[in-house]
Formats: structure tokens, C-alpha cells, sequence
């Protein structure tokens, strides 16, 4: 369980981390989509640092338990809350389970984890991008008679606008412009453009 005498982590500190870390960059990148846009985000480069990943689950725990949630377990969708959902599990005291898709593309729970009907959720993310992927683990959870709580995350990248029926707890809220290559006025600006996963210090450039 958390400490009540954690010093709570503000978005401002929190997004130093990220940018230190290299997980939140700003520049201009190519999408897997093929959209352009003028933000980053790879929480796994972050959640690398034990000593960064427990006191940002902390904070959390402590938002989700001031709001007087009380989870059974929580569930975080591989690959992102894998990492993120096991510390906050630990912070809260309860299991921490994921799930993944299967071959046919569908997410679902495997490795012998199980829910039992009733059981109260708490799902965890490491980046909330549009809320659709969040919807598909509640749907899967709600149809084992599990009830979901809420989704935590460390970044929500819809500040806020997800299209969620239950709350949305975010350490930080970023907003993250995106557009049609022959559309980007970062192009036209002839700002070099970076694929994920080149060297970060290119954006920049």
C-alpha cells in the first residue's frame, strides 16, 4: 500500500522524467501510421528506471485511493502496462495480471489468469492514445462479470477526451499534433522529419 507521507509527483516533475529519459520527445516524427506529427512518446524508456516507475504508480495509487477505489487486481494490456500495471498492482496490494492478443488478433486473458465475476478492475496504461485499445480489455473484462473501476495511466494523450464510461486517471495530459504528410507545416518548414526508433537527438536537429 502507498505511503501517505509520499510527496506527490507533479505532471511537472513527471514530464522532466520523461524527457530526460528520452520517452517523451518533441520534434517532428513519422508515425507508424504515416501520419506526421510534432510529439513522441515511449514509455518503455522510462519504465526501464525502477526508481522512476515506483514513485509514478505511487502517485497512482494515491489518486485512485483518494477517490476511494478499492481494485481486486489490475489488469495491464501487454506489451505497454505490463510494467506499469505489475507496480501498481504492488503499490495498491492486490494481484497484477495482463492481457495480450492471440493469434487471431483478440485481446484476451492467457497464462492461466482468470477473473471471477465480480471482481473490481483497475486497468493500467502506460499511454492512453485515442481510448480504443483501453475499451477492448473493459469489454473483454466486463464480459468474465468483472466490473471496471477506472483506467490509470502515465500519459493520456487525449487530454482527457477519451471516449471512456469510467474514469481516466493520467499523470500527464499531452497534447500530441498530428497530420497528413503533404499537409505538415513541420515539412514545410523543412524540419527533418525522424522514424521512431532512429537516434532521438535527430529530432532536434
Amino acid at each position: 500500500m502507498t505511503s501517505p507521507h509520499t510527496t506527490p509527483l507533479t505532471p511537472e516533475t513527471l514530464e522532466q522524467q520523461l524527457l530526460q529519459e528520452d520517452a517523451l520527445l518533441r520534434g517532428h516524427f513519422r508515425l507508424s501510421s504515416g501520419l506526421h506529427s510534432d510529439t513522441y512518446v515511449q514509455c518503455a524508456r522510462f519504465l526501464r528506471r525502477p526508481d522512476l516507475a515506483a514513485p509514478a504508480a505511487a502517485e497512482l495509487a494515491r489518486r485512485i485511493q483518494e477517490a476511494g477505489l478499492q481494485p481486486d487486481v489490475v489488469v495491464g494490456p501487454a506489451m505497454g502496462g505490463v510494467v506499469i500495471g505489475y507496480e501498481l498492482a504492488r503499490q495498491l496490494g492486490v494481484p497484477g495480471i495482463f492481457t495480450e492478443r492471440d493469434d487471431a488478433g483478440q485481446m484476451t486473458l492467457r497464462r492461466g489468469f482468470t477473473i471471477e465475476p465480480g471482481q473490481k478492475i483497475i486497468i493500467a496504461e502506460d499511454v492512453v492514445t485515442t481510448g480504443k485499445s483501453t475499451n477492448e480489455v473493459a469489454r473483454v473484462l466486463t464480459s468474465l462479470g468483472a466490473k471496471v473501476l477506472a483506467v490509470a495511466s502515465l500519459i493520456d494523450r487525449t487530454s482527457g477526451k477519451a471516449d471512456l464510461s469510467f474514469p481516466n486517471f493520467a499523470l500527464l495530459p499531452v497534447t500530441a499534433a498530428t497530420y497528413a504528410p503533404d499537409e505538415c507545416p513541420l515539412c514545410r518548414a523543412n524540419i527533418p522529419v525522424v522514424k521512431p526508433g532512429s537516434r532521438p537527438d535527430k529530432a532536434f536537429s
